[in-house]
């Protein structure tokens, strides 16, 4: 009897305590939620979570020989930059194509490798992103790149391509940024309008290309001429691995006019290490240094051509063309 009523005791005390613990608790358990959620606002700036949101789905498996969308850009290890000019044009893509799903590929290996080791980030080559929409089942694949023009880059890219037309039943290749009339006159329209601010008489505006050795390189050139064209004499082209070079705009600046300001603006879609080094930087040889030794007053711009939503119409464009072909 003594030993039941002990036991009887004991569990009432026992479920008391419980009790008191449970309340002081519950506090105790709900801590560790903020460090989390402190923790996610954290990680949500770090590169890898920014990717996962900012790459559009692609883990889907096809179903009934779905079309798969694969995004071609060269990359940037850029993380900022990257989300709002690379990653821009992809959403734009998958928003005018709810019904395909939207993968990234890049084609530089080096920054591929720079973003996995650095960031823990990992992003398909082309050769891997194909691999694994052959794998997932897709039947048709549009790839619609992000290149300014269809330079060596491009001639890579048809060339992988076409050594994987017997995994697909079809592979259809997207235009670069400037191929027919119509879409210089849409760049030309976007950047004058991107940068009408500064269109007052007295400021040079100069935008500067990569430049490639490839015949694809009369685009700068054909650029320039349609600007002069459309009225607008005091924007100029330069690139930084060809010509017209910067020496060029330099000679062009001073017979164009007695301009006391020069704004510098990257004419690529990301404001990558060309841009922030090579344009803005403060070297010696930076197109900021060398104009400013000529006297000008120079205010750069690290403004990717894809920030703008009027380039990635363009891109929406195109991959439409591709997806009317079907």
């Amino acid at each position: 009897m003594k030993n039941k009523t002990a036991a009887l005791l004991a569990a009432v005390l026992a479920l008391a305590l419980c009790a008191t613990g449970c309340q002081s608790g519950t506090p105790a358990e709900a801590e560790p939620q903020e460090p989390a959620q402190e923790a996610e606002a954290d990680v949500s700036q770090t590169e890898a979570p920014e990717e996962a949101a900012e790459e559009p789905a692609g883990e889907e498996k096809a179903q009934d020989g779905d079309a798969l969308i694969l995004v071609v850009s060269f990359g940037t290890s850029y993380n900022d930059s990257r989300d709002i000019t690379i990653g821009a044009v992809e959403d734009s893509i998958a928003d005018a194509f709810p019904d395909y799903p939207v993968r990234r590929a890049f084609t530089a290996q080096i920054i591929i490798d720079k973003l996995a080791e650095r960031d823990n980030l990992e992003i398909d080559n082309v050769t891997q992103a194909l691999d694994r929409a052959a794998a997932d089942g897709f039947r048709t694949l549009i790839v619609q790149p992000t290149h300014l023009m269809n330079g060596l880059e491009y001639e890579d890219l048809v060339n992988e391509l076409a050594e994987y037309e017997s995994d697909f039943d079809k592979i259809i290749l997207g235009e670069p940024l400037l191929t027919a009339d119509t879409d210089y006159e849409a760049v030309i329209k976007a950047i004058t309008e991107d940068t009408k601010d500064y269109d007052d008489g007295d400021t040079a505006i100069v935008y500067m290309g990569h430049g490639t050795e490839a015949e694809s390189n009369q685009v700068y050139g054909t650029m320039q001429e349609k600007l002069k064209e459309a009225g607008y004499t005091n924007y100029y082209i330069g690139t930084v691995e060809a010509e017209p070079t910067l020496e060029d705009v330099v000679s062009a600046l001073k017979e164009g006019g007695s301009y006391k300001k020069v704004v510098l603006q990257p004419l690529m879609v990301v404001a990558g290490d060309h841009a922030n080094n090579d344009m803005a930087g403060e070297e010696e040889d930076s197109w900021k240094t060398v104009l400013e030794q000529e006297g000008y007053e120079v205010e750069t711009r690290l403004v990717g051509l894809g920030e703008l939503q009027a380039i990635r119409d363009i891109y929406v464009e195109h991959t439409q063309a591709s997806v009317d072909s079907l």
